[in-house]
Protein backbone atom coordinates (compact mmCIF):
# COMPACT_ATOMS: atom_id res chain seq x y z
CA UNK A 1 0.00 0.00 0.00
CA UNK A 2 1.33 3.41 -0.79
CA UNK A 3 2.64 5.66 1.74
CA UNK A 4 0.02 8.10 0.70
CA UNK A 5 -2.88 5.60 1.62
CA UNK A 6 -1.33 4.58 4.87
CA UNK A 7 -1.21 8.67 6.18
CA UNK A 8 -5.09 8.68 4.71
CA UNK A 9 -5.99 6.05 6.89
CA UNK A 10 -4.63 7.60 9.83
CA UNK A 11 -6.20 10.67 9.52
CA UNK A 12 -9.63 9.00 9.28
CA UNK A 13 -8.69 7.75 12.70
CA UNK A 14 -8.14 10.70 13.55
CA UNK A 15 -11.10 11.99 12.13
CA UNK A 16 -12.95 9.55 14.64
CA UNK A 17 -10.91 10.70 17.65
CA UNK A 18 -12.29 14.01 16.75
CA UNK A 19 -16.09 13.64 16.24
CA UNK A 20 -15.84 11.43 19.34
CA UNK A 21 -14.91 14.81 21.03
CA UNK A 22 -16.54 17.32 19.58
CA UNK A 23 -20.19 15.79 19.24
CA UNK A 24 -21.29 16.48 22.80
CA UNK A 25 -21.38 20.45 21.54
CA UNK A 26 -24.03 19.31 18.47
CA UNK A 27 -25.79 17.51 21.03
CA UNK A 28 -25.57 19.01 24.12
CA UNK A 29 -29.52 19.64 24.27
CA UNK A 30 -30.48 15.82 23.44
CA UNK A 31 -27.48 15.03 26.24
CA UNK A 32 -29.47 17.69 28.88
CA UNK A 33 -32.90 16.24 28.46
CA UNK A 34 -31.69 12.57 28.23
CA UNK A 35 -29.83 12.96 31.62
CA UNK A 36 -32.47 15.55 33.41
CA UNK A 37 -28.96 17.59 34.17
CA UNK A 38 -28.85 21.48 33.13
CA UNK A 39 -27.19 22.87 30.21
CA UNK A 40 -24.58 23.67 32.31
CA UNK A 41 -23.47 20.14 33.56
CA UNK A 42 -23.86 18.73 30.38
CA UNK A 43 -21.32 21.31 28.71
CA UNK A 44 -19.15 20.11 31.64
CA UNK A 45 -18.85 16.71 29.63
CA UNK A 46 -16.22 18.84 27.21
CA UNK A 47 -14.49 20.44 29.71
CA UNK A 48 -13.92 16.64 31.31
CA UNK A 49 -12.47 15.34 27.96
CA UNK A 50 -10.27 18.49 27.31
CA UNK A 51 -8.53 18.35 30.77
CA UNK A 52 -8.24 14.56 30.87
CA UNK A 53 -6.33 15.02 27.08
CA UNK A 54 -4.49 17.55 27.85
CA UNK A 55 -3.07 16.64 31.71
CA UNK A 56 -2.98 13.19 30.94
CA UNK A 57 -1.39 12.78 27.05
CA UNK A 58 1.97 14.07 27.95
CA UNK A 59 2.49 11.67 30.48
CA UNK A 60 1.21 8.35 28.82
CA UNK A 61 2.99 9.69 25.60
CA UNK A 62 6.35 10.22 27.99
CA UNK A 63 5.82 6.56 29.56
CA UNK A 64 4.94 5.03 26.32
CA UNK A 65 7.97 6.57 24.26
CA UNK A 66 9.58 3.36 23.60
CA UNK A 67 7.23 1.41 22.98
CA UNK A 68 6.30 0.44 19.03
CA UNK A 69 4.31 2.85 17.53
CA UNK A 70 1.81 0.22 16.08
CA UNK A 71 1.44 -1.66 18.98
CA UNK A 72 0.98 1.96 20.69
CA UNK A 73 -2.26 3.23 18.94
CA UNK A 74 -3.80 -0.15 18.81
CA UNK A 75 -3.70 -0.33 22.22
CA UNK A 76 -4.72 3.30 22.23
CA UNK A 77 -7.82 2.31 19.74
CA UNK A 78 -8.32 -0.08 22.27
CA UNK A 79 -9.20 1.75 25.08
CA UNK A 80 -11.31 4.42 23.19
CA UNK A 81 -13.47 1.74 21.54
CA UNK A 82 -14.33 0.72 24.93
CA UNK A 83 -14.93 3.99 25.82
CA UNK A 84 -17.15 4.33 23.18
CA UNK A 85 -19.18 0.95 24.03
CA UNK A 86 -19.09 2.22 27.68
CA UNK A 87 -20.59 5.10 26.40
CA UNK A 88 -23.59 3.53 24.52
CA UNK A 89 -24.56 0.97 27.31
CA UNK A 90 -24.35 2.69 30.77
CA UNK A 91 -26.77 4.40 31.98
CA UNK A 92 -27.07 7.55 34.22
CA UNK A 93 -24.70 11.09 34.10
CA UNK A 94 -22.08 10.14 36.29
CA UNK A 95 -21.25 6.75 34.48
CA UNK A 96 -21.38 8.68 30.89
CA UNK A 97 -18.26 11.11 32.56
CA UNK A 98 -16.45 7.91 33.56
CA UNK A 99 -16.94 6.79 30.32
CA UNK A 100 -15.73 10.10 28.63
CA UNK A 101 -12.65 10.16 31.10
CA UNK A 102 -11.52 6.72 29.63
CA UNK A 103 -12.17 7.82 25.99
CA UNK A 104 -10.43 11.08 26.73
CA UNK A 105 -7.16 8.93 27.62
CA UNK A 106 -7.40 7.02 24.69
CA UNK A 107 -8.30 9.62 22.37
CA UNK A 108 -4.51 11.25 23.75
CA UNK A 109 -3.01 8.55 22.59
CA UNK A 110 -4.71 7.55 19.23
CA UNK A 111 -3.93 11.41 18.03
CA UNK A 112 -0.19 11.76 19.09
CA UNK A 113 0.59 8.63 17.94
CA UNK A 114 -0.93 8.42 14.22
CA UNK A 115 0.99 12.32 14.20
CA UNK A 116 4.09 10.37 15.14
CA UNK A 117 3.53 7.34 12.68
CA UNK A 118 2.42 9.58 9.64
CA UNK A 119 6.03 11.65 10.48
CA UNK A 120 8.28 8.32 10.11
CA UNK A 121 6.72 6.56 7.52
CA UNK A 122 6.66 9.61 5.53
CA UNK A 123 9.30 10.21 2.48
CA UNK A 124 12.02 12.44 3.22
CA UNK A 125 10.84 16.00 2.86
CA UNK A 126 6.86 15.23 2.82
CA UNK A 127 6.63 14.92 7.13
CA UNK A 128 5.42 17.74 7.82
CA UNK A 129 2.40 17.21 4.64
CA UNK A 130 2.02 13.96 6.35
CA UNK A 131 2.02 15.64 10.15
CA UNK A 132 -0.98 18.16 8.19
CA UNK A 133 -3.03 15.48 6.67
CA UNK A 134 -3.51 13.72 9.80
CA UNK A 135 -4.31 16.95 11.93
CA UNK A 136 -7.07 17.91 8.73
CA UNK A 137 -8.78 14.58 9.62
CA UNK A 138 -8.90 15.60 13.45
CA UNK A 139 -10.47 19.24 12.26
CA UNK A 140 -13.21 17.62 9.35
CA UNK A 141 -14.83 15.86 12.20
CA UNK A 142 -15.80 19.41 13.21
CA UNK A 143 -17.63 19.82 9.70
CA UNK A 144 -19.02 16.56 8.97
CA UNK A 145 -18.96 14.50 12.39
CA UNK A 146 -20.66 17.28 14.53
CA UNK A 147 -23.71 17.88 11.86
CA UNK A 148 -23.62 13.96 10.86
CA UNK A 149 -24.17 12.83 14.63
CA UNK A 150 -26.73 15.72 14.78
CA UNK A 151 -28.95 14.18 11.98
CA UNK A 152 -27.99 10.80 13.87
CA UNK A 153 -29.63 11.95 17.07
CA UNK A 154 -33.01 13.20 15.25
CA UNK A 155 -32.76 9.79 13.41
CA UNK A 156 -32.14 6.80 16.13
CA UNK A 157 -31.32 8.61 19.42
CA UNK A 158 -27.84 10.14 20.60
CA UNK A 159 -26.59 7.57 22.28
CA UNK A 160 -26.22 5.47 19.01
CA UNK A 161 -23.43 7.46 17.79
CA UNK A 162 -21.33 6.22 19.62
CA UNK A 163 -22.20 2.83 18.85
CA UNK A 164 -21.50 3.50 15.67
CA UNK A 165 -17.89 5.15 16.92
CA UNK A 166 -17.43 1.75 18.22
CA UNK A 167 -17.97 -0.40 15.45
CA UNK A 168 -15.51 1.93 13.30
CA UNK A 169 -13.31 2.05 15.34
CA UNK A 170 -13.06 -1.65 15.64
CA UNK A 171 -12.34 -1.93 12.22
CA UNK A 172 -9.85 0.86 12.07
CA UNK A 173 -7.90 -1.16 14.52
CA UNK A 174 -8.00 -3.94 12.27
CA UNK A 175 -6.56 -1.81 9.24
CA UNK A 176 -3.77 -0.77 11.02
CA UNK A 177 -2.63 -4.01 11.77
CA UNK A 178 -2.52 -4.90 7.98
CA UNK A 179 -1.58 -1.83 6.82
CA UNK A 180 0.90 -0.29 9.35
CA UNK A 181 4.33 -1.69 10.05
CA UNK A 182 5.92 -2.34 12.72
CA UNK A 183 7.85 0.89 13.65
CA UNK A 184 10.17 1.66 16.89
CA UNK A 185 9.62 4.07 19.48
CA UNK A 186 11.67 7.09 20.39
CA UNK A 187 14.68 8.35 22.91
CA UNK A 188 12.29 9.75 25.60
CA UNK A 189 12.10 13.10 26.08
CA UNK A 190 11.85 14.26 29.86
CA UNK A 191 8.62 16.02 30.75
CA UNK A 192 10.39 18.62 32.63
CA UNK A 193 12.53 19.15 29.85
CA UNK A 194 9.39 19.55 27.47
CA UNK A 195 7.51 22.05 30.10
CA UNK A 196 11.05 24.31 30.61
CA UNK A 197 9.95 25.58 27.11
CA UNK A 198 7.43 27.28 28.67
CA UNK A 199 10.04 29.58 30.25
CA UNK A 200 10.64 31.91 27.34
CA UNK A 201 8.66 34.49 26.72
CA UNK A 202 8.55 34.36 23.91
CA UNK A 203 6.57 30.62 23.53
CA UNK A 204 4.75 31.24 26.49
CA UNK A 205 2.96 34.42 24.42
CA UNK A 206 2.49 32.16 21.50
CA UNK A 207 0.65 29.72 23.40
CA UNK A 208 -1.66 32.50 25.38
CA UNK A 209 -2.33 33.10 21.67
CA UNK A 210 -4.17 29.43 21.09
CA UNK A 211 -5.58 29.37 24.78
CA UNK A 212 -7.70 32.54 24.64
CA UNK A 213 -8.61 32.28 21.08
CA UNK A 214 -9.66 28.44 21.03
CA UNK A 215 -10.97 29.49 24.72
CA UNK A 216 -12.92 32.50 23.60
CA UNK A 217 -14.01 30.07 20.59
CA UNK A 218 -14.86 27.37 22.81
CA UNK A 219 -16.96 29.49 25.33
CA UNK A 220 -19.49 30.36 22.83
CA UNK A 221 -19.40 27.23 20.53
CA UNK A 222 -19.63 24.50 23.12
CA UNK A 223 -23.86 26.19 23.81
CA UNK A 224 -24.31 26.72 19.77
CA UNK A 225 -27.18 24.03 19.59
CA UNK A 226 -29.58 25.52 22.83
CA UNK A 227 -28.16 29.02 21.55
CA UNK A 228 -29.70 28.90 17.79
CA UNK A 229 -32.86 26.93 19.48
CA UNK A 230 -33.22 29.52 22.25
CA UNK A 231 -31.58 32.91 21.55
CA UNK A 232 -31.20 32.98 18.26
CA UNK A 233 -35.24 31.45 17.14
CA UNK A 234 -33.73 28.91 14.65
CA UNK A 235 -36.43 26.22 14.41
CA UNK A 236 -34.22 22.46 16.10
CA UNK A 237 -35.41 21.16 12.30
CA UNK A 238 -32.84 23.51 10.83
CA UNK A 239 -29.60 22.61 13.75
CA UNK A 240 -28.17 19.80 11.64
CA UNK A 241 -28.19 22.03 8.53
CA UNK A 242 -26.32 25.41 10.41
CA UNK A 243 -23.95 23.21 11.87
CA UNK A 244 -23.52 21.66 8.37
CA UNK A 245 -22.68 25.35 7.29
CA UNK A 246 -20.44 26.06 9.89
CA UNK A 247 -18.45 23.30 9.53
CA UNK A 248 -18.16 23.98 5.47
CA UNK A 249 -16.85 27.42 6.60
CA UNK A 250 -14.54 26.21 8.78
CA UNK A 251 -12.67 24.00 6.19
CA UNK A 252 -13.01 27.41 3.95
CA UNK A 253 -11.43 29.44 6.67
CA UNK A 254 -8.45 27.29 7.15
CA UNK A 255 -7.07 26.86 3.43
CA UNK A 256 -8.03 30.73 3.39
CA UNK A 257 -5.79 31.13 6.23
CA UNK A 258 -2.62 28.85 5.34
CA UNK A 259 -3.13 30.74 1.85
CA UNK A 260 -3.06 34.18 3.57
CA UNK A 261 -0.60 33.40 6.29
CA UNK A 262 1.94 32.08 2.94
CA UNK A 263 1.02 35.38 0.97
CA UNK A 264 0.79 38.04 3.51
CA UNK A 265 2.42 36.55 6.47
CA UNK A 266 1.48 35.17 10.32
CA UNK A 267 0.65 38.68 11.43
CA UNK A 268 -1.60 40.20 9.27
CA UNK A 269 -4.09 37.00 9.09
CA UNK A 270 -3.75 36.68 12.53
CA UNK A 271 -5.16 40.00 13.67
CA UNK A 272 -7.60 39.90 10.89
CA UNK A 273 -8.77 36.70 11.33
CA UNK A 274 -9.43 37.33 15.21
CA UNK A 275 -10.78 40.90 14.47
CA UNK A 276 -13.27 39.43 12.33
CA UNK A 277 -13.91 36.19 14.76
CA UNK A 278 -15.27 39.18 17.67
CA UNK A 279 -17.05 41.13 15.20
CA UNK A 280 -19.20 37.79 14.41
CA UNK A 281 -19.78 36.37 18.04
CA UNK A 282 -21.39 40.16 18.71
CA UNK A 283 -23.72 40.10 15.31
CA UNK A 284 -24.52 36.36 16.24
CA UNK A 285 -25.95 38.32 19.59
CA UNK A 286 -27.53 41.27 17.73
CA UNK A 287 -29.18 38.82 14.09
CA UNK A 288 -32.02 37.07 15.89
CA UNK A 289 -34.66 35.34 14.40
CA UNK A 290 -34.10 35.42 10.57
CA UNK A 291 -32.77 32.09 9.27
CA UNK A 292 -30.63 33.58 6.37
CA UNK A 293 -29.12 36.43 8.67
CA UNK A 294 -28.08 33.75 11.79
CA UNK A 295 -26.76 31.89 8.99
CA UNK A 296 -24.62 34.24 7.68
CA UNK A 297 -23.23 35.22 10.64
CA UNK A 298 -22.30 31.51 11.63
CA UNK A 299 -20.86 30.98 8.41
CA UNK A 300 -18.46 34.06 8.54
CA UNK A 301 -17.89 33.26 12.17
CA UNK A 302 -16.52 29.74 11.38
CA UNK A 303 -14.68 30.87 8.04
CA UNK A 304 -12.80 34.12 10.93
CA UNK A 305 -12.41 31.26 13.82
CA UNK A 306 -10.59 28.33 11.71
CA UNK A 307 -8.15 30.78 9.46
CA UNK A 308 -6.99 31.16 12.80
CA UNK A 309 -6.10 27.53 13.46
CA UNK A 310 -3.18 26.52 10.68
CA UNK A 311 -1.91 29.84 10.78
CA UNK A 312 -1.39 29.21 14.60
CA UNK A 313 0.18 25.97 14.15
CA UNK A 314 2.71 27.07 11.85
CA UNK A 315 3.56 30.18 14.09
CA UNK A 316 3.80 28.03 16.92
CA UNK A 317 6.82 26.76 14.75
CA UNK A 318 8.46 29.30 13.69
CA UNK A 319 9.33 30.50 17.43
CA UNK A 320 11.18 27.98 18.32
CA UNK A 321 12.08 25.91 14.86
CA UNK A 322 14.94 23.15 16.49
CA UNK A 323 11.86 22.16 19.16
CA UNK A 324 8.94 22.10 16.70
CA UNK A 325 7.83 18.85 17.41
CA UNK A 326 7.90 19.66 21.53
CA UNK A 327 6.29 22.63 20.29
CA UNK A 328 3.63 21.22 18.45
CA UNK A 329 3.05 18.61 21.31
CA UNK A 330 2.78 21.64 24.17
CA UNK A 331 0.23 23.50 21.73
CA UNK A 332 -1.85 20.37 21.22
CA UNK A 333 -2.40 20.57 25.38
CA UNK A 334 -2.45 23.86 25.51
CA UNK A 335 -5.79 23.70 23.20
CA UNK A 336 -7.20 21.13 24.58
CA UNK A 337 -6.73 23.39 28.18
CA UNK A 338 -8.39 26.11 26.17
CA UNK A 339 -11.86 23.83 25.36
CA UNK A 340 -11.46 22.81 28.41
CA UNK A 341 -11.46 26.19 30.13
CA UNK A 342 -14.15 27.76 27.52
CA UNK A 343 -16.62 25.04 28.23
CA UNK A 344 -16.00 25.88 31.71
CA UNK A 345 -16.62 29.67 31.79
CA UNK A 346 -19.50 29.04 29.29
CA UNK A 347 -20.99 26.77 31.81
CA UNK A 348 -21.05 29.03 34.46
CA UNK A 349 -22.05 32.29 32.19
CA UNK A 350 -25.38 30.32 31.24
CA UNK A 351 -25.70 29.89 35.69
CA UNK A 352 -25.11 32.83 36.76
CA UNK A 353 -25.78 35.61 34.08
CA UNK A 354 -27.83 34.34 30.66
CA UNK A 355 -27.26 31.62 27.65
CA UNK A 356 -27.58 35.15 25.13
CA UNK A 357 -24.09 36.16 27.40
CA UNK A 358 -21.82 33.42 25.94
CA UNK A 359 -21.06 35.52 22.72
CA UNK A 360 -19.94 38.33 24.64
CA UNK A 361 -17.38 36.74 26.63
CA UNK A 362 -15.91 34.53 23.71
CA UNK A 363 -15.11 38.20 22.32
CA UNK A 364 -13.29 39.33 25.12
CA UNK A 365 -11.52 36.28 25.10
CA UNK A 366 -10.38 36.39 21.08
CA UNK A 367 -10.15 40.07 22.45
CA UNK A 368 -7.24 38.74 25.13
CA UNK A 369 -5.56 36.87 22.00
CA UNK A 370 -5.13 39.99 19.65
CA UNK A 371 -3.89 41.30 22.82
CA UNK A 372 -1.23 38.52 23.49
CA UNK A 373 -0.54 38.57 19.43
CA UNK A 374 0.19 42.44 19.33
CA UNK A 375 2.27 42.13 22.34
CA UNK A 376 4.53 39.00 20.83
CA UNK A 377 4.85 41.11 17.45
CA UNK A 378 6.44 44.13 19.18
CA UNK A 379 8.96 41.66 20.97
CA UNK A 380 9.87 40.26 17.65
CA UNK A 381 10.09 43.57 16.18
CA UNK A 382 12.71 44.89 19.08
CA UNK A 383 14.50 41.88 19.05
CA UNK A 384 14.71 42.49 15.12
CA UNK A 385 15.60 46.01 15.81
CA UNK A 386 18.33 45.28 18.03
CA UNK A 387 19.72 42.76 15.73
CA UNK A 388 19.82 44.58 12.71
CA UNK A 389 21.56 47.74 14.90
CA UNK A 390 24.33 44.71 16.33
CA UNK A 391 25.07 43.97 12.58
Amino acid sequence: MPVSWKVYILAIISFLVGTSEYIVSGILDRISFSFGVSLASAGQLITIFSLVYAICTPILMALTASMDRRNLILYGLGLFVAANLLSFVLPGYGLFVAARIIMALGAGIVVVTALNIAAKIAREGRQASSIATVVMGFTASLIIGVPLGRMTADAVGWKFIFIGIALLGLIAMLIIFLTIPRIKGDEPIPLPQQLALLKEPKVALGLAISFFWLGGYSIAYTYLSPYLISISGINDSYISGALLIFGIASMIGSKIGGFSADRWGVYPTLFGGMLLHIVMLILLSLVTHTVVGVLAVLLLWSFAAWSTGPTQQYHITTLKPEASGVMLGLNQSVMQLAMAAGAGIGGLAVQQIALSSVTWIGAAGVFLAISVTLILYRLGAVRKTALEHKL
